[in-house]
């Protein structure tokens, strides 16, 4: 198996491509190895200097400190991730663990299905991901994850494209903030 990676706008964060699938199941931000069971998770966020992990539908985004440089630790994730298809595993993550949020009014979902169709696409290929929080008074709350959370550029993405779009399709939208 290759393993390809490609880099980020946030230089902290790499992203890796097995070639495979990784979640069955829509995308998790991991920042604590007791939070997640699965070995290859842990293995990851075990090695010195990656502060978190983000698993997209075929890629795996790896966070870490200023304090490592990518020479140091690219190897032992590839490797880890090699060791980890080679037992068979199909996916990284095939159960859903998120609780969706049904309780949405009509502008919220008009936000969410925009955050969808229109932003995540683009924020996937960068490594990331972007989460409606929340909608009151104007102002819509978003969290950023993986190569996006931290990354000098995620400000000018979030005001540029995200609130310039949603503002756009929805003039209830007075302005976009990460929390």
């Amino acid at each position: 198996m290759f393993v390809q990676t490609e880099v980020t706008p946030n230089p902290n964060s790499l992203k890796f491509l097995p070639g495979k699938k990784v979640s069955n199941s829509g995308v998790y931000e991991i920042t604590d190895k007791n939070d997640f069971k699965n070995e290859l998770v842990r293995n990851i966020l075990s090695i010195n200097g990656v502060e978190g992990i983000f698993l997209g539908r075929d890629f795996i985004t790896v966070n870490k400190n200023d304090l490592i440089k990518w020479d140091e630790i690219k190897h032992i994730v590839i490797s880890f991730i090699n060791d980890f298809y080679a037992d068979d595993k199909e996916f990284v993550i095939d159960e859903n663990y998120h609780q969706e949020n049904t309780s949405l009014s009509e502008i919220e979902e008009k936000i969410v299905k925009i955050l969808d169709q229109k932003i995540r696409p683009a924020v996937a290929k960068d490594g990331g991901d972007i989460k409606f929080k929340e909608f009151k008074d104007g102002v819509v709350k978003v969290q950023l994850q993986g190569s996006c959370s931290g990354c000098p550029s995620s400000t000018m993405t979030l005001k540029q494209g995200v609130q310039n779009l949603l503002c756009h399709y929805l003039p209830e939208v007075k302005e976009v903030e990460a929390i």
